[in-house]
């Protein structure tokens, strides 16, 4: 998940030409691939952890609140330790902590207790807080200013390729051959059962042991390699306040809109796995294919709804698209067979652009409260921590997981009256409605 606030930024130290910076931008756009790894991991993560502690849907949906709430924590902090510290330092640290996380995994599986796997995942996501909130600024002056928007958009494609390869990967790794059915797990006595768990959380090492030497390589590279010197630029004149900026109805919105679009998503792909396997009857090994699929389809579904934008406004768009993901979500809610699987896969490309198109129009005409703003729309994402276990709930409560994904379809529903109403300014904006429009074309026939 990525997003690109409005701020203004100094650079010193860059050659006008760019040059010399082809290496500094290979590591950065590493950052996006990594983190889009690890998060898409989780897919495969949720339903191995889930079989081998008997976990039901509502504890296994705790990987994404652990991972969710640290990015609502560390989010405000992370970026004052980087304006004070420097973006080179934050992005180090964050390296750091998510190395350690990575690690973490290998004393939590030989102690084969879940909350050692929810303390690592924490500290890899405290890591990622840094690596998110660094990496989009660094990337646009990594080069001539006239081409940021390309490298920007390069290198997010990155974290779609992680999207597709990550469920793939992870799933020949950590997914295992041993089937044992719940009534042969509570047949087994209490010394086989601890030796089938302690197997089962083993083979998250690899993986996470691998993933987490990379992340120390790559944390070396970044210590010893040149990179500019960002700085924001401070103007006193600029400050807001929490109760100027809450004046603007579409921020609120906005911010409501993103809370419920990103609990939706975490719902819809990090459940895939344990959704399709109970709704069509497919292996998890099929299964983590399909999961590879909709990662794919989510990365298709930006770039072709970037295209899209260039005939349809913004609003409309993620209007219609948020609609067409209701109704497939009720499909998979209420078929049965691979019909559901594909469903999903359907939602996948059509929420894909709801993340940045939700916080475009959230910030346009802001003025001096677009970077408050912006943080509070990014803070917003602790729906991700809060949404998932209420479709564990519901899941565990109906003992069937499909209408869990009541969850998501309301989320839509939300998501559609943003692009209805939702996104419009209210009338004590006046003095900001010109601004306002101007944005909202630029936004509704970008590129």
């Amino acid at each position: 998940m990525s997003h690109t606030p409005s701020t203004n930024f100094q650079v010193s130290d860059t050659p006008k030409n760019g040059k010399g910076y082809l290496f500094p931008l290979i590591l950065v756009t590493s950052l996006f691939f990594f983190w889009g790894f690890v998060h898409n991991l989780d897919p495969v993560l949720i339903p191995h952890l889930r079989k081998a502690f008997q976990l039901n849907v509502f504890e296994s949906t705790l990987v994404d609140s652990s991972v969710f709430i640290a990015y609502f924590l560390l989010a405000l902090p992370a970026g004052y330790i980087m304006r004070k510290y420097g973006y080179k330092s934050g992005i180090i640290l964050g390296l750091v902590l998510f190395a350690i996380g990575c690690l973490l995994f290998i004393p939590a599986a030989n102690t084969a207790q879940y909350i050692f796997f929810l303390g690592a995942l924490f500290i890899i996501a405290c890591g990622l807080t840094f690596l998110e909130t660094a990496a989009n600024p660094y990337v646009t002056v990594l080069g001539p200013p006239e081409t940021a928007t390309q490298r920007l958009n390069f290198s997010q494609s990155f974290n779609g390729l992680a999207a597709f390869l990550a469920p793939v990967l992870g799933g020949k790794f950590i997914f295992t051959e041993v089937k044992y059915t719940d009534a042969q797990l509570a047949k087994m006595l209490p010394l086989e059962k601890q030796a089938y768990m302690l197997e089962e959380a083993s083979t998250v090492k690899a993986p996470y042991l691998i993933l987490g030497i990379l992340i120390i390589v790559v944390a070396i590279l970044f210590i010893f390699t040149k990179l500019p010197d960002i700085k924001e630029e401070e103007n006193a004149q600029e400050k807001s306040s929490f109760a100027h900026v809450l004046g603007h109805s579409h921020l609120r919105w906005a911010i409501i809109g993103q809370f419920f679009y990103v609990g939706a998503q975490v719902c819809v792909l990090s459940l895939f796995i344990s959704f399709v396997t109970s709704s069509a009857g497919i292996s998890q090994d099929a299964a983590k294919w399909y999961a590879g699929a909709a990662g794919l389809a989510f990365m298709i579904g930006r770039f072709a709804g970037t295209f899209f934008m260039r005939y349809v406004a913004a609003h409309k768009l993620l209007m219609l698209y948020a609609l067409i993901s209701a109704v497939l979500t009720l499909v998979s809610i209420f078929a049965s067979g691979m019909i559901t699987v594909y469903a999903l896969i359907g939602v996948s490309f059509f929420m894909s652009i709801m993340f940045p198109t939700i916080f475009s129009l959230g910030i346009a005409g802001l003025g001096k409260d677009t970077k408050l703003g912006s943080s509070l729309i990014v803070m917003s994402i602790v729906g991700g921590a809060f949404l998932p276990p209420i479709l564990g709930l519901i899941s565990d409560a109906t003992h069937n997981i499909q209408y869990g994904y009541l969850v998501p379809f309301i989320c839509f529903l939300v998501v559609f009256y943003f692009g209805w109403k939702g996104w419009k300014p209210n009338h004590i904006e006046k003095e900001i409605s010109l601004d306002y429009k101007i944005d909202n074309e630029k936004i509704s026939h970008q590129d």
